[in-house]
């Protein structure tokens, strides 16, 4: 009876340390991790202008498309800059234009004066030589002389308003460009009244109100992609040696159950999760005691349908049994 009940003590524990190297060797090939979350890229929603909500268009937790209109800003007041900047436009255009069209005039009044000085130079130059051969009389030699200066100054100004018209049409004609910019400026900020969604997914942390003052790039609330998921696992590193990207990952959401996904190891983190961390932790004492450090593992999920939630805990496996094609 004793030799019974020895023989069952020893198929029992037998059965328990082979039970114990098979757990072992199943966790050292599918090691998982309970500490493990969704995530999802969140986008934060901002207007590029200062001003008053005039109107939300989505609710909390509203499924939004790329270019849906999420709010508006009271455009009140950049409708009146538009205009004015318009405004300013269109007068630096009409004083250009009125340069434009003297200068014709003015060219012409240069050309002219140019030819009358030509000709009373030229006459001044006859008559001087005349008066040196005395075939001309002092007075002649005069109205000769007063003559040419008339054309020399008629000359002069009309080099001056022609100078001053054409440095007036190219102060205008900056003041052209000026406006077009001031003008784009304020369309901008016009059509930056009313802000889009900028990718597929739901709004979250949504308290935005019509009436609202909100300050330009300032976030308001939030927008979840639904175009990519994964999941962060946290593992021991002593479960880190078999990991490779690419491996294959089962996952099973806590929020979810009976439902099982797929994916793949994307990338392994090159530190531990309290590295990066406000409070890093301190192991310069005398008590010291070593802990298992965990680090995060980042999991591709594969295309699904199941209603996933960033946050959502996580149960990861990783199946180290398959190669990858490639490690990085």
């Amino acid at each position: 009876m004793k030799s019974l009940k020895a023989v069952a003590v020893v198929a029992m524990l037998v059965a328990i340390a082979i039970g114990l190297v098979l757990f072992w060797r199943h966790e050292e090939r599918y090691p998982s991790t309970k500490d493990a979350y969704v995530g999802a890229n969140i986008i934060n929603v901002a207007a590029q202008v200062t001003g008053q909500v005039a109107e939300v268009s989505v609710v909390e937790n509203q499924k939004v498309k790329t270019g849906d209109l999420l709010f508006t800003i009271d455009e009140t007041q950049f409708r009146a800059s538009v205009d004015q900047a318009k405004a300013d436009l269109d007068s630096a255009e009409q004083q250009a234009k009125s340069f434009a069209t003297q200068l014709p005039s003015a060219e012409a009044e240069v050309d002219s004066a140019q030819s009358a000085f030509d000709t009373a130079q030229n006459n001044l130059e006859r008559a001087k030589a005349l008066f040196s051969t005395g075939d001309i009389a002092q007075a002649s030699l005069d109205q000769t002389t007063s003559a040419f200066a008339q054309a020399s100054a008629r000359l002069t100004t009309s080099k001056s308003s022609l100078l001053a018209l054409e440095s007036g049409l190219a102060a205008k004609q900056d003041d052209i460009l000026s406006s077009q910019a001031q003008l784009e400026i304020a369309q901008a900020d016009l059509a930056w009244t009313k802000v889009y969604a900028a990718a597929d997914g739901w709004v979250a942390n949504l308290t935005l109100r019509p009436g609202s003052s909100v300050s330009a790039n300032s976030p308001q609330f939030s927008i979840v992609e639904s175009s990519d998921w994964w999941v962060d696992a946290n593992f021991k590193e002593t479960s880190l040696p078999r990991i490779r990207p690419g491996q294959p990952v089962k996952i099973e959401i806590d929020m979810l159950p009976g439902i099982q996904l797929t994916g793949t190891v994307a990338s392994i983190g090159r530190g531990s999760g309290d590295t990066f961390s406000l409070l890093p932790s301190e192991n310069s004492s005398g008590n010291w005691v070593k802990v298992t450090r965990r680090f995060p593992v980042r999991v591709e999920l594969d295309p699904t349908d199941a209603p996933l939630r960033v946050g959502g805990s996580s149960k990861v496996t990783v199946d180290t049994t398959v190669t990858p094609k490639a490690s990085q």
